[in-house]
């Protein structure tokens, strides 16, 4: 069976979610996922609900999560760059039926690893390995690999009036 490359991007909220609702589908069918994230450390919701799955989901951050509206440190690029290695071997293993990079592209677009990388890692997936690829600014040299592209466009959102990310909504 093909695999394809999915991207999730647009400047939209629900690129993370639609990757998670991939991850929860795949596991119900008993194949193993792993997530890594990119830009992201710390603990969010979403993540106590995927334990649930320790034996089918496997998730790891690349990051810190610290710098988002600002400059990338040495130590969020090592992070980054670090993960780019480990997502190398994971992809080219053929262990995993879907493998996430969320964020990824937001990491390209603070250059924490360039587009070729990006590319390189993409070719060297396994086969059988369904990739998505989600985070505003996707390059237009992804896009062209990607076999599917949802562009989430913000049309409203509430934190235009002030409101912060809630526990259990948006994190």
């Amino acid at each position: 069976m093909k695999s394809y490359l999915h991207v999730y991007t647009g400047a939209g909220k629900g690129k993370t979610t639609a990757a998670l609702g991939l991850t929860i589908r795949a596991a119900g069918a008993g194949h193993k996922v792993f997530l890594a994230q990119f830009i992201k450390g710390g603990r969010y919701s979403e993540l106590n609900a995927l334990k649930r799955f320790d034996d089918l989901v496997t998730v790891e951050q690349f990051g810190r999560g610290r710098f988002m509206d600002g400059k990338p440190s040495e130590s969020d690029i090592i992070a980054a760059r670090n993960g780019l290695k480990k997502m190398k071997a994971i992809l080219s293993s053929g262990d995993y039926k879907v493998v996430i990079l969320d964020e990824a592209n937001i990491a390209l677009y603070y250059n924490l690893f360039t587009v070729k990388e990006i590319i390189d890692l993409i070719d060297c997936r396994s086969k059988n390995t369904e990739l998505v690829i989600t985070g505003r600014h996707a390059p237009p040299e992804v896009l062209e690999r990607a076999d599917l592209i949802t562009e989430m466009k913000a049309v409203k959102h509430y934190y235009k009036e002030g409101v912060k990310a809630r526990v259990g909504i948006e994190k």
